[in-house]
């Protein structure tokens, strides 16, 4: 007779498997989610892309940006800087070719009165008309060197900019040129004639006023520089925010900080011991500040 034990067992003799050692038993990887098991002969399993270098972290980089060794970056700079110095340089000795003629003719128109009544100039040491006409010269090399230097800022940042910014950078250069010009000519036909109304007329009840030639083109160099310089405020602020380094309302809350560094900014960079001239050029900056938050704020750009 067959043994009891033997109940259950199939006809060719062989056991039913036991639950939980099925071939198609369903395994879990250990917290709990259920993943079938792979076919036998399937094949290597698949495994997701890795995540692109320009998308690490869900944040994505600019396509050109790459590491580069702090050695190289100095490097790189001071090459820049030094087409900067060199374009200024050969600017400035172009400009020494008229710079004589520059100088009489800014003499004449920047002080008030009809040509007759203009005091001539005093030259106080062996150099100082040479030295003169070395800084009305340089003038071209600041006109030239402004947007030299907006481009060359370009370039040392290009590949860490997105090619939205590249478009607005780039298209900064020609306008600094002509925001510098302009900032040159505000200065030669409205602040410098103020300037030398103001102190003909201040000091011409006291006493004979002697201008010497150097030390009055001294502050016609710094001033009409530094206005060049000046007026490219409107064109970093407008690339700060179409950039989205800031925002207009930002800028606008701090206005007075802003006020606070331009007259501090003014009175460190402007020749005058009399304060008239810092002042005159705090109020444009002001005024090219408030201009462009009012011009954004017109065309909605908040």
């Amino acid at each position: 007779m067959p043994d009891e034990s033997d109940e259950g067992a199939d006809v060719d003799g062989s056991e039913e498997p036991q639950e939980g050692t099925r071939d198609d038993a369903i395994e879990t990887d250990g917290e709990g989610y259920v993943h079938d098991r792979p076919d036998s002969g399937a094949g290597e399993t698949e495994y997701p892309d890795p995540v692109p270098d320009d998308d690490v972290g869900g944040i994505s980089t600019p396509p050109d940006d790459e590491e580069m060794p702090l050695a190289d970056h100095i490097e790189e700079m001071i090459l820049r800087l030094a087409r900067i110095l060199l374009v200024g340089a050969a600017a400035t000795a172009i400009g020494l070719l008229g710079a004589s003629q520059a100088i009489e003719f800014i003499w004449f128109n920047v002080f008030p009165g009809p040509v007759e009544e203009v005091p001539p100039p005093h030259v106080y040491h062996p150099l100082e008309l040479w030295l003169s006409r070395i800084k009305v010269a340089a003038l071209a090399g600041i006109l030239l060197a402004l947007p030299m230097f907006v481009y060359e800022c370009y370039a040392f940042m290009r590949p860490g900019l997105y090619p939205n910014e590249r478009k607005y950078y780039i298209s900064a250069v020609p306008m600094s040129l002509v925001l510098a010009a302009f900032g040159m000519f505000v200065s030669y036909i409205l602040v410098l004639p103020i300037l030398f109304r103001y102190f003909t007329y201040y000091s011409d009840a006291s006493a004979n006023i002697a201008y010497g030639l150097g030390d009055t083109f001294d502050m016609i160099i710094t001033l009409t520089g530094f206005l060049a310089i000046v007026f490219q405020i409107p064109l970093f602020i407008m690339l700060a925010i179409m950039m989205g380094v800031t925002t207009r309302r930002w800028l606008a809350d701090k206005r007075l900080y802003f006020w606070a560094a331009f007259l501090g900014l003014s009175f460190m960079f402007t020749l005058d011991p009399t304060g008239m001239a810092p002042i005159i050029v705090a109020i444009i900056m002001i005024v090219l500040f408030e201009g462009t938050l009012f011009v954004l704020k017109w065309v909605g750009r908040e």
